[in-house]
């Protein structure tokens, strides 16, 4: 909670400014949220994927810490949603990628490859495209 330390009045000005910056994507993540749990609970079955455990990357717990105010606990629990979300919606994405294109990116100088990729064909290796995926 690093705003803590910045306690001068053009500090806590753009503290008001930037706060409903922060709480107005919540409406879209839930919206979103609600979209991929359909998705995930449709397709992953029928593609035989095995369902992303929800509760593995949207955690609630900082609520319960005693040394926080109210208004911090309230803001925990939108930034464990929020963060939670985005990262178990990658989890899902991942997934789904696996299972419909399981090969990696080209790589670029700065391009950071997702830790998840490691299992993926390598980008251009047609032998191992058609030694994997071709009968």
């Amino acid at each position: 909670m690093l705003y803590k330390k910045h306690k001068r009045l053009v500090d806590i000005l753009s503290r008001i400014v930037v706060i409903p910056f922060i709480w107005l994507p919540l409406v879209p993540i839930v919206f979103t949220d609600i979209i991929l749990e359909i998705y995930h609970h449709i397709c992953f079955p029928l593609c035989g994927i095995s369902l992303v455990k929800r509760n593995n990357y949207i955690v609630f717990d900082r609520a319960q810490l005693s040394y926080i105010t109210t208004i911090e606990k309230l803001s925990c629990l939108y930034c464990s949603y929020a963060n939670g979300f985005f990262h178990y919606a990658t989890a899902i994405g991942l997934e789904t990628e696996k299972y419909w294109c399981g090969i990696k990116h080209k790589s670029f100088p700065g391009y950071i490859e997702l830790v998840d990729h490691q299992g993926y064909i390598e980008y251009g290796d047609k032998k191992a495209y058609h030694d994997r995926y071709e009968d």
